[in-house]
């Protein structure tokens, strides 16, 4: 199969802490509402469950559904903190527990900075998406703490924008929570996190991805990840969670709504481990589903940039840090799904379908999946928007390219079948998101239901081309 990207052969700098891009702008437009919470009663109610609904499951007294017992949970949270962003082997259980196994076994990280992948296709894949999504998320941690690019340097007029048309503040969090920025205790720049404002915090000893004894603590205030200044809105741990168990839902249809559980996970994960809110975790999944959306599309936006690619083939791999541009994401896409498939193939010595059936897995239990998914679509934060509670949203008026996240893995669908699917699975309106924006429309979406009805719709398709 043709190569239709470029690896570009020089080394990519690091972008400049000025660079803001055009998705970075829609991104940060999109994730706004949150600035403006203070204003009406109605977010700040919201502002007062987030906190405690974060606390309640981060203490282990209002668990959403989880698939696992709650000291299990904590272990996985543990695990989770470690970001596979190379690769995405540590959300390939998702696959189900055949599948998963030959993906793990061969996508692996033997160190922070050295892993192996299945195919170039699937690295070149995840580098390029994981770059354009994470870019994104990260674009919102500054500006929505103290409206800086870096902590230091001013956003651009531009952005800065953003926040006056709006009438917006920073550190939303830190001045809801009494933990404003620079304050004893809270974050050098504003929107401090959960273990930082939280009056209590439950932590907790096990070990990490590689086996290694570690404690929760490890992965908030150091030496596994120090996050004492690293602003809290939004999850970027999420949005590489979502981005990532997208690419394997969409390469591996067959268990797109185990993937997008697992996705959900790893989101709850973050409020598990002290790291997150309910709000930042909910903001990084519409970041991750708007990005992915944009790129299915070919978006000239989000397509044929120069990126570095993190994802790699080979242990230590100098490709770690070559640029990737790609320049038909669809394309891409294609041969990545092409090389996976082969490979599942070849290792399981069966069909996808049938190699995925009879999972024994945590992820086993349809029922149990919709359950997690459900109490994660808004982990239960009260209305901000009551006047679009109960308006019908139409997703192919409002945001077209969304169906692609549908129809990338069920290309029977028509992209306005697509749409009409995430239509009528859309979850609750008027969430501190949901202000009529596009973005906003992508609060709103339920995968997990959305599969399940593209599903049968491509079942009924192929029946009917049978007869």
């Amino acid at each position: 199969m043709p190569r239709v990207w470029a690896l570009a052969l020089c080394l990519l700098a690091p972008l400049p802490a000025s660079a803001q891009s055009a998705p970075n702008l829609t991104a940060l437009r999109g994730l706004a509402p949150v600035s403006a919470l203070a204003q009406s009663a109605e977010g700040r109610a919201a502002l007062e469950a987030n906190l405690r609904v974060t606390g309640e499951i981060q203490s282990g007294g209002g668990q959403p559904a989880f698939l696992l017992p709650l000291a299990e949970q904590r272990q996985l949270a543990l695990r989770d903190a470690f970001i596979t962003d190379g690769n995405a082997t540590e959300l390939a259980d998702g696959l189900g527990s055949r599948l998963g196994e030959l993906y793990q076994a061969k996508a692996r990280y033997t160190a922070h900075d050295s892993f192996t992948n299945v195919a170039q296709s699937v690295a070149d894949l995840i580098g390029y998406t994981n770059n354009v999504a994470k870019s994104d998320s990260n674009a919102g941690k500054y500006f929505f703490a103290n409206a800086t690019r870096d902590g230091k340097t001013p956003v651009s007029a531009d952005a800065a924008a953003i926040l006056t048309e709006r009438s917006g503040t920073t550190d939303i969090f830190g001045n809801a929570y009494a933990r404003p920025a620079g304050t004893p205790g809270s974050d050098a720049y504003g929107n401090a996190r959960p273990f930082q404002t939280l009056p209590q915090l439950f932590a907790y000893r096990g070990h990490d991805y590689f086996g290694r004894p570690s404690y929760s603590l490890d992965w908030l205030r150091g030496p596994g990840q120090t996050l004492t200044d690293s602003p809290s809105y939004p999850s970027g741990h999420t949005t590489y969670g979502y981005t990532e168990s997208l690419i394997l839902a969409i390469l591996v249809p067959e268990r797109y709504q185990q993937m997008i559980a697992r996705a959900a996970e790893y989101g709850s994960n973050r409020i598990v481990v002290g790291a997150h809110y309910a709000m930042d975790v909910l903001g990084g999944r519409a970041v991750a589903l708007h990005a992915v959306a944009h790129l299915l599309a070919n978006d000239p936006a989000y397509v044929g940039q120069v990126r570095r690619n993190p994802a790699v083939v080979n242990e230590m791999s100098g490709a770690t840090d070559a640029a990737l541009a790609l320049t038909d994401y669809p394309a891409a896409l294609r041969a990545a799904r092409a090389d996976l498939t082969a490979f599942l193939r070849e290792a399981c010595g069966a069909t996808i379908g049938d190699c995925a059936d009879g999972d024994g897995g945590r992820f086993r239990d349809p029922a149990a999946n919709a359950a997690l998914y459900a109490a994660t679509q808004t982990y239960g934060l009260p209305v901000v928007y009551p006047e679009r509670v109960g308006r019908v949203a139409d997703v192919n008026h409002v945001a077209p390219e969304a169906g692609h996240l549908l129809t990338a893995a069920f290309p029977s669908l028509s992209l306005e079948e697509a749409n009409a699917i995430l239509t009528a699975t859309l979850g609750p309106g008027g969430g501190f998101l949901d202000d009529g924006s596009a973005f906003g429309l992508y609060a709103r979406l339920n995968l997990y239901a959305a599969a399940g009805e593209a599903t049968a719709l491509a079942l009924r398709k192929q029946g009917a081309a049978a007869r």
